[in-house]
């Protein structure tokens, strides 16, 4: 198992009713985030969350704030991206699908925020790190891609697309 980039470990002792947690990502961690989301740069990462017992197991709430880099997916320039996202999190120790491997398991939209409580205890940095991984736009574009791309000579999908042939042959049997 790989060991987290930005680690900060609660245990369901120290959660107690309600914990505070505020965690800067110093430079190092940051890199290290960065290197694994495949970001350019992440400038500040800063975690604000509560962490605290419930019945069968740890709940976690709060928000990240990421000043970060994306690298544009049409012509590579650098995205600059501010992120501000809220979490709300249960793990519990009987969250774990109790099926086979291969076996597909369906959940609804209540479950997506139920993880398993593994040790009786819940690490914030990963879970905000994660957090951050889910609120990047997965195909950034940086804002003059398109007249980049126009000036290389790449068509937008409305010129290339099976409908420009069509508007294509439409404009030839108008004129």
């Amino acid at each position: 198992m790989m060991t987290p980039e930005f680690s900060h470990v609660v245990t369901l002792a120290e959660a107690g009713p309600g914990r505070q947690v505020t965690l800067n990502a110093d430079e190092t961690a940051r890199a290290r985030i960065a290197a694994r989301l495949e970001l350019v740069a992440l400038d500040q990462f800063r975690v604000e969350a509560e962490v605290s017992a419930v019945a069968g197991g740890l709940k976690l709430r709060g928000k990240i704030t990421a000043r970060l880099v994306q690298s544009c997916a049409a012509t590579a320039l650098p995205v600059p991206v501010k992120i501000s996202e809220s979490f709300d999190l249960r793990f519990l120790s009987d969250a774990a699908p109790d099926v086979a491997e291969e076996e597909e398991v369906e959940i609804d939209s209540a479950d997506c925020d139920i993880l398993p409580l593994e040790d009786d205890r819940v690490d914030v940095g990963e879970a905000a790190v994660q957090t951050l991984s889910l609120a990047l736009e997965p195909f950034p574009r940086h804002p003059d891609a398109d007249r980049i791309l126009a000036e290389k000579g790449v068509l937008s999908e409305e010129q290339a697309g099976p409908f420009a042939a069509l508007a294509a042959l439409k404009k030839g049997k108008t004129e």
